[in-house]
C-alpha cells in the first residue's frame, strides 16, 4: 500500500465518523440482526464484544482497509522478526521473546536472544525456589519472609498489577512496592518488617534512575544499620547495567539480566517480574507467560478481521479519530484488577502520546487518548455520572471476570449484573421527556472483555492484548510506540533544580521557577 492509499483510508474514516455521529448504536442492532455474534471474538481464553461500538458493518470494513493501507501486517511481521522498530533508539522491541516457550528462536536485529532469555529464566526459577523453600537465607541464617520491590514506571506498575491481581489471601511471602521518591512510601513499606528476613529487589534498567536509586540507597542503609556489611546478601538487582548493580553491593549471583531491546513498560515478563515470581511461585509466573504467549501467537497469525488486538485498536481509533473522542475510561469489574487503569495509562499514553511521526514529521491527526478509570462498582459512585450524562461522550472498556476466585458467589453475580447493566445503560440510555434531570441520552460506546477466571494465564493474555493493541494504534498513526523522550526533560531540569535547592549552584530559571526555588530554600 502507498501513502495515497493510507490518505484515502483516513478520508474514508472521516466520512464514516460523520455518519456514525448521526445515528444510534442501538439502531445498528436492528439494521444488522447478526451484529452481536459477528462482533464478538474469542482468543487465548478471552472474549471481546465490540458490538456496542458505534461502527456499522461497513465501518468495520473501512477500518480494516485503514489497517492494511497503514501497513499493519508488515509492521507486525517486522516486530516478531526482531527488526529495529524503535528507530529513534535503534532497537527492536522483543517483549514477546521473554514469554515464548523454550526453543522459540527469537533474534534481535539478527542476534539470537532466546538462549540468554532461557538462561535468565532458569536462574530466576532456581532463585525463586530457593527463597520459597528457605534454602537461600539471610545474613543471620533466617529464611526470608518479605520482599521490598523498588522501581518506578514500567519497573513498578507491571509487577504491582500482577501481585494485586494474583496474590493469595494469605501469601507465604509479604511483597511490598516502593516507587515514589517521596520518603513516605519507603517508610510505609519498611514499617513492621524485620531486616533479617527481608530481601530488597532494585529494578532499574540503567541503575541510574534518581527515584529508584534514592530509595535503594535508603533501603540498603536500613539493612546495614541492623545487619552490617553482611546485609548485602539481602540485595537483589535487575538491570541492563550489571556492573553498576555489582558496584552498589549486590552479589554477583543476585544480579539478573535485563536487555535494551525490552522497553520498561513491556518488561514485566522479564526478571523485572522476579519479585512476583518469588512471591507467587514459579508455576504462577510461568502460567502468566503462557497466557501472554498464546495471545502473541494469535496476534501474529490471525487474519486482521478476526484479530483481537487489531480489532480493539480499530475500535479505539474509530472513536479517537473518526468521532473526535480524546478520553477513554477503563473499568475492571474485579477489585483485583483495580490497578489495570494506571497500568494502561503508562502503556498507552507513554507509548503513543507523541506529536511527531517515526520520521520526525508532525502527526496530522490526534494520537493517544487520555486513559482513566477505577474498579467497578466503585467507579459507578464516582465518575459514572459524567459517563452517562456528561457533555462529552467517553468510550468505556469494561473488563469482567465470570467466576470469582473467592467470596460469595451471590456477590459475584451482583458484580457481573452491574458490569452488563452499565454497558447496556450507556448504549440505550433512558428517555424522560418530562424530567430532564433523569434523562439519559445513551448512545455511549463500550467494549466488553470477559475472562472466565482471573488466573495467571488469563491475566497474561489480557496484558498482551493491550500491548499489541497499543502497537497497532502506533502503526496506524505512524509513530514510534517504543521510545519515551517525553519523560527526559523534566528529569534533566529536576537535577538542575536540586543543585539550586542544595546550594550547590545557581542555575538560571524563569521568574516563576526562581521564586518557587527561593521559597523552598
Amino acid at each position: 500500500m502507498t501513502d495515497t492509499d493510507a490518505a484515502a483510508s483516513w478520508r474514508a474514516l472521516d466520512a464514516a465518523g460523520e455518519a456514525a455521529a448521526q445515528r444510534s448504536i442501538a439502531g445498528l442492532f436492528e439494521a444488522e440482526p447478526d451484529r452481536a455474534s459477528r462482533l464478538t471474538f474469542e482468543a487465548a481464553g478471552l472474549v471481546l464484544d465490540l458490538s456496542k461500538q458505534p461502527w456499522s458493518q461497513a465501518d468495520v470494513g473501512t477500518m480494516l482497509d485503514l489497517a492494511r493501507a497503514s501497513g499493519v501486517e508488515a509492521a507486525r511481521a517486522a516486530l516478531f522478526a526482531g527488526e529495529v522498530v524503535n528507530r529513534s533508539e535503534g532497537r527492536p522491541a522483543l517483549h514477546m521473546a521473554l514469554r515464548a516457550p523454550e526453543g522459540a528462536g527469537f533474534a534481535a536485529a539478527g542476534v539470537p536472544v532466546s538462549g540468554e532469555v532461557e538462561t535468565t529464566r532458569a536462574k530466576m526459577k532456581a532463585f525463586a525456589g530457593e527463597v520459597r523453600s528457605g534454602a537461600r537465607r539471610g545474613a543471620t541464617g533466617r529464611p526470608f519472609k518479605a520482599i521490598v520491590h523498588i522501581g518506578i514506571g514500567g519497573s513498578d506498575l507491571g509487577p504491582r498489577l500482577i501481585w494485586e491481581a494474583l496474590r493469595p489471601l494469605e501469601p507465604a511471602l509479604d511483597l511490598r512496592f516502593v516507587a515514589n521518591v517521596d520518603p513516605a512510601e519507603l517508610a510505609q513499606a519498611l514499617t513492621g518488617l524485620d531486616p533479617a528476613e527481608t530481601l530488597v529487589v532494585t529494578v532499574s534498567k540503567t541503575f541510574t534512575t534518581l527515584e529508584t536509586l534514592t530509595n535503594a540507597e535508603a533501603a540498603r542503609a536500613w539493612l546495614r544499620a541492623a545487619l552490617g556489611e553482611a546485609s548485602d546478601s539481602h540485595l537483589v538487582a535487575v538491570s541492563a547495567a550489571p556492573d553498576k548493580a555489582r558496584g552498589f553491593g549486590v552479589p554477583e549471583d543476585q544480579v539478573f539480566a535485563f536487555w535494551d531491546w525490552v522497553g520498561g513498560r513491556y518488561s514485566l515478563w522479564s526478571a523485572v517480574g522476579l519479585s512476583c515470581a518469588v512471591a507467587l511461585g514459579w508455576e504462577a509466573f510461568e502460567a502468566l507467560h503462557a497466557g501472554a504467549a498464546a495471545m502473541d501467537v494469535h496476534f501474529r497469525d490471525a487474519a486482521l478481521d478476526a484479530n483481537l488486538p487489531v480489532l480493539l485498536a480499530l475500535a479505539h481509533v474509530f472513536n479517537r479519530n473518526g468521532l473526535g473522542r480524546p478520553i477513554r475510561a477503563v473499568v475492571p469489574y474485579a477489585q483485583r484488577l483495580r490497578l489495570l487503569p494506571p497500568f494502561l495509562q503508562q502503556l498507552e499514553m507513554e507509548s503513543n502520546g507523541k506529536r511527531v511521526t517515526a520520521d520526525g514529521r508532525p502527526v496530522p491527526r490526534p494520537t493517544a487518548a487520555s486513559v482513566f478509570g477505577d474498579a467497578g462498582t466503585n467507579g459507578q459512585h464516582a465518575f459514572f455520572q459524567l459517563l452517562h450524562q456528561g457533555t462529552d461522550v467517553i468510550p468505556v472498556d469494561i473488563v469482567a471476570v465470570r467466576q470469582g476466585s473467592e467470596g460469595d458467589p451471590a456477590a459475584q453475580r451482583k458484580l457481573l449484573a452491574n458490569a452488563v447493566a452499565q454497558a447496556e445503560a450507556l448504549m440505550v440510555g433512558r428517555a424522560m421527556p418530562d424530567d430532564a434531570q433523569r434523562d439519559f441520552p445513551g448512545n455511549r460506546p463500550s467494549s466488553f472483555l470477559l475472562l472466565d477466571r482471573l488466573i495467571p494465564q488469563a491475566l497474561g493474555a489480557l496484558i498482551a492484548l493491550y500491548e499489541h493493541k497499543t502497537f497497532v494504534e502506533g502503526v496506524l498513526w505512524g509513530i514510534n510506540s517504543f521510545d519515551q523522550w517525553g519523560v527526559e526533560l523534566g528529569k534533566t531540569l529536576a537535577a538542575r533544580i536540586l543543585e539550586d535547592l542544595e546550594g550547590a549552584a545557581q542555575n538560571p530559571h524563569d521568574p516563576s521557577t526562581q521564586a518557587l526555588i527561593e521559597r523552598l530554600r
